[in-house]
């Protein structure tokens, strides 16, 4: 593998351990080697969501200015791209396959944000666009919203980073000015899977590298996974 890969797979694990929910709730430590080795009691009905993680500079940068922009959020939700909003699916092996499979078949991709745009006035939220790999996200997403997590879902799916969510009209004016030119660009290598377990918490269950295989039980080499934690946050639930 180049060292330009290995640096990029290892900025985004980065960004995971970063604390942090698809659902809004504070994850707690997640090794994701643990959380798929040790038995999970679930019920029948399970929520999974799957997001992008970023690295982990352009995270902590983003998550300031979302505070900056008064977001109770901001340190609880770090910067992510939603690939999966909250799903629900009884069939959690065959959904895990999935997502794995899905994995596999994708080669990792080139993501740049820039400019800002709104959700307004429809939902109170004021977001930083995706311009490279906009397309990527968008084919993502209709595989994986297939099988076991087909759903139809309210709105038109719109890959983007949400910078401000539910702050006041002016917070959010000064979101979308302040960032209109902000500009960045990083490789995308993996996507995480997350399950909202029985305690209310998002817990990853596995961070997937693109274009590679999986061990039997769905976890990496040890020498290949450090522990993880998070890279999305409620966003992966709606925004």
């Amino acid at each position: 593998m180049s060292s330009s890969k290995v640096a990029a797979r290892e900025a985004a694990r980065a960004t995971h351990r970063v604390a942090g929910t698809p659902g809004g709730s504070h994850a707690g430590p997640a090794d994701h080697r643990a959380a798929a080795a040790s038995p999970v009691s679930r019920p029948e009905d399970i929520s999974v969501g799957v997001i992008l993680g970023f690295p982990a500079d352009i995270a902590e940068e983003l998550q300031r200015w979302r505070a900056s922009f008064g977001d109770p959020l901001a340190d609880v939700v770090p910067a992510h791209i939603t690939l999966v909003t909250t799903t629900t699916t009884r069939d959690w092996e065959g959904t895990l396959e999935h997502v794995r499979e899905v994995a596999r078949q994708q080669s990792p991709f080139k993501v740049t944000i820039a400019g800002t745009g709104t959700f307004r006035p429809v939902s109170p939220v004021v977001f930083i666009n995706v311009e490279d790999g906009f397309e990527d996200c968008v084919d993502l997403h209709e595989k994986l919203q297939q099988g076991p997590l087909h759903r139809e879902l309210p709105f038109a799916y719109h890959p983007h980073v949400t910078i401000a969510h539910d702050v006041a009209p002016e917070n959010l004016d000064e979101a979308e000015t302040v960032l209109r030119n902000y500009r960045a660009t990083f490789p995308v290598v993996s996507m995480g899977l997350y399950e909202h377990d029985a305690n209310g918490i998002w817990q990853l269950r596995e961070e997937l590298d693109f274009g590679t295989q999986t061990d039997n039980d769905g976890t990496r080499p040890a020498d290949s996974a450090p522990g993880t934690a998070e890279a999305g946050g409620t966003a992966a639930a709606s925004h």
